[in-house]
């Protein structure tokens, strides 16, 4: 009876071990891409605060295309794409790209923390509740939306929106 136990106690690790990673991801979103979440979709407005205190309300920002990055600091990956979101930040703001980050659940120290050890130079939000991350349907770190000047999702595919950026706004 004993060695049944250990058995099944040693399966249930091992299950357990196997599934729990893909529950609390910390890798690119692979959420497909739908014509609901594409063209016909407004992204959902939202109002958070960013390292400063200051409100960013994305419905305000119509003028404009904005790149919304959905990252954690706890999250490895999300710490090594930095330079990469930069470098998008450094090639397109001049050409109307508005570039923020939107940091899920932590507290602002630790953000800030992160924000001066990387020098990130766009905007930093706080998800404090999460909701904004929910609204988006986000379920892993890091994602990327791409929301056009009229306020819809031109892209919710990690892997898509360089090019789509480089057609978007012309990389020279």
């Amino acid at each position: 009876m004993k060695n049944m136990q250990v058995r099944l106690c040693l399966f249930a690790m091992g299950l357990f071990i196997v599934l729990f990673p893909s529950v609390l991801s910390c890798t690119e979103s692979r959420q497909p891409e739908t014509k609901k979440n594409i063209s016909d979709a407004l992204a959902p407005d939202f109002n958070l605060k960013d390292l400063t205190g200051r409100s960013f309300k994305l419905s305000t920002h119509r003028d404009k295309p904005v790149l919304l990055i959905f990252i954690t600091t706890w999250c490895p990956t999300c710490r090594s794409e930095i330079p990469h979101y930069k470098e998008i930040y450094e090639t397109y703001s001049r050409k109307g790209l508005e570039v923020v980050s939107i940091d899920i659940q932590e507290p602002k120290e630790r953000v800030a923390r992160l924000v001066a050890r990387y020098s990130i130079p766009y905007k930093t939000l706080l998800d404090e509740s999460g909701d904004v991350a929910s609204s988006y349907g986000i379920i892993g770190i890091p994602s990327m939306i791409l929301v056009n000047k009229g306020g819809t999702i031109l892209s919710r595919q990690y892997s898509a929106i360089d090019t789509i950026l480089e057609t978007l706004l012309e990389k020279k």
